[in-house]
């Protein structure tokens, strides 16, 4: 029987010239009991289409139905769990829970409200902190006293606004997992909007794409049995044929072609040496132990005492090479890489780029963290000029205009290099900070997480340009991840760092995956999922707070054999 239905439904905002078509002809029914799952893009009408469920928003045109009777304002039988928790500061767990039920059920009896708080509370595994504040909570505890106030209203539907975005990945998969499991057992019809396909495929009967001009896109059918564990899953060849079918219709309809730039990039030499020509872009540099990490300590002051966050870190690092730094929050990765860096002190031991100690800052090293950073009243272009302009005072003006072009381009946003930073989506200003980066010219390239927070579509497109813009130029890089499938895609090696304090080096494996790379060539490698499981495993082993082992000396200066 069908609970939901959208009757050639569409939804505009503005008028005249003004006026934006966010979705189109939308017809869609969603039977009871189901678990639907909303994909797409960002920007492609998801959480309008799910505002018209909740009756939050009217539809310009057609009809909204709940149970055959069209929609016309909220109500207690359509529970919303949105992305931003939306909870009242000056209230316990136990008091923003309480509060939905006194506003949606102010007759029903003290005694029976407390037990149907304790009784929720309980479900999602928050009674230890019943009498806590928000400010109080983490995220992911946050975002649980939502989830347990919409189940508290007893709603037939449960709309769930990308509830585990902000969220960092072990949260996040916990989370899905509980919310699987009160669906199974309250068998209330689900509908939730996300991102992320692995997340999509644990949780849904089915799938169904939006595509990027707010239509309707395909449908796909989840006939894996339930439960299904995340781990089990990356053996199932029902999975990964479905992952594979659902990745390569969204990259196809919502993933341009790659840039096609028409600017020359000139022959000039930047400060450090390096020649930014392409064919020529790390000519008489060390082949071997081109960066050199050795028995690398950082250890910060406490009032208890010395705090070791990352003890003998190792890794000699070739010329050319591409290295994701993987493990769980706090391990000490972004640590690892300010070092790298210059811009945190070395605690003990020493790095050593082309031959040369790592002291302070410097342009042979670019860095892009996960927030760009960029000046927001310039452009795009007067953003990535700003370190071209020091880093090649010999070149002449036009050189240096050539340079940042070149690069920008690369990224994409070859019409839109006179935008304002302050104008941008966080995509792209990530790929200014990404043309910014590689147009110094560096030695050695750093990236923290610099794709954390996209959603993970836009995540994909910049996966592929930055793999395509580090192929022409082959720099040395080092890129911090908590995404196991990111890790993969872009490196040759997966260093995976132990849970801090002390971490170090718990395991390191090679990825010998044909070069170019792209998402979808890879889900289809029959070796790729034994990599995943790799590192998946390892990640497993230290997810509930696994102490460092005895590192293996063999292990520990594990490097490529040629060395």
């Amino acid at each position: 029987m069908s609970i939901l239905t959208f009757d050639n439904v569409s939804k505009s905002f503005g008028d005249g010239t003004n006026r934006t078509d966010v979705l189109k002809n939308i017809d869609l029914t969603v039977e009871e009991g189901e678990f639907l799952v909303l994909l797409g893009f960002s920007g492609s009408g998801k959480t309008t289409l799910i505002n018209l469920m909740a009756g939050l928003e009217n539809p310009t045109k057609g009809t909204v139905s709940f149970k055959g009777q069209p929609i016309t304002g909220p109500g207690p039988e359509r529970g919303v769990i949105f992305q931003s928790y939306s909870l009242m500061p000056w209230l316990t767990v136990n008091g923003n829970v309480r509060l939905a039920l006194d506003s949606v059920f102010p007759k029903m009896p003290k005694a029976e409200k407390v037990a149907k708080v304790d009784h929720y509370i309980k479900m999602v595994g928050l009674a230890h902190a019943m009498g806590r504040r928000p400010a109080e909570l983490s995220g992911g505890m946050r975002q649980r006293v939502n989830v347990a106030r919409a189940l508290a209203m007893n709603p037939e539907v449960l709309l769930l606004d990308e509830p585990l975005s902000a969220l960092d990945a072990l949260t996040r998969a916990n989370l899905a997992d509980e919310i699987e499991q009160i669906w199974t057992e309250d068998k209330k019809t689900c509908v939730l909007i996300t991102n992320d396909v692995d997340e999509a495929i644990i949780l849904a009967d089915r799938i169904i794409a939006l595509n990027p001009d707010g239509t309707l896109g395909d449908e796909f059918r989840v006939s894996i049995p339930r439960p299904r564990d995340r781990m089990e899953m990356n053996h199932h060849e029902g999975f990964k044929h479905l992952r594979a079918k659902i990745t390569k219709y969204l990259m196809d309809v919502g993933i341009d072609a790659k840039a096609e730039g028409v600017t020359q990039l000139p022959d000039v030499t930047p400060i450090h040496g390096v020649p930014t020509a392409v064919k020529d872009a790390q000519k008489g540099m060390i082949e071997h132990n081109f960066l050199d990490f050795s028995q690398l300590h950082k250890v910060y002051p406490t009032p208890k005492g010395p705090l070791t966050v990352v003890e003998d870190f190792d890794l000699k690092v070739q010329r050319g090479e591409f290295i994701s730094l993987i493990g769980h929050s706090g391990c000490g990765k972004s640590t690892v890489l300010t070092m790298a860096a210059g811009l945190n002190p070395i605690s003990k031991g020493g790095i050593r780029l082309d031959g040369r100690h790592v002291e302070g800052a410097d342009p042979e090293r670019a860095v892009v963290f996960q927030s760009p950073n960029l000046f927001p009243w310039l452009s795009a272009r007067e953003n990535v000029a700003i370190g071209v302009d020091k880093v090649y005072p010999k070149a002449s003006r036009q050189e240096r205009q050539d340079v940042v072009d070149y690069y920008l381009e690369r990224v994409g946003l070859a019409d839109s290099m006179d935008k304002q930073a302050s104008s941008m989506s966080n995509g792209m200003k990530q790929r200014v900070g990404i043309a910014r980066a590689f147009a110094l010219s560096p030695k050695l390239l750093l990236l923290d997480e610099p794709f954390g927070m996209l959603d993970s579509l836009t995540r994909w497109e910049l996966q592929e340009v930055l793999m395509e813009v580090w192929d022409r130029t082959k720099v040395t890089a080092i890129c911090v991840t908590h995404d196991v499938d990111e890790a993969i895609l872009l490196a040759d090696r997966v260093v995976m760092m132990t849970n801090g304090p002390q971490a170090t080096i718990g395991k390191i494996v090679d990825v010998d995956l044909p070069r170019p790379r792209s998402r979808k060539a890879l889900l289809e490698h029959p070796d790729y999922y034994a990599y995943r499981q790799d590192v998946l495993d390892f990640l497993e082993e230290y997810e509930h707070g696994a102490q460092p082992k005895p590192k293996p000396k063999a292990n520990a200066a594990k490097s490529i054999a040629a060395e």
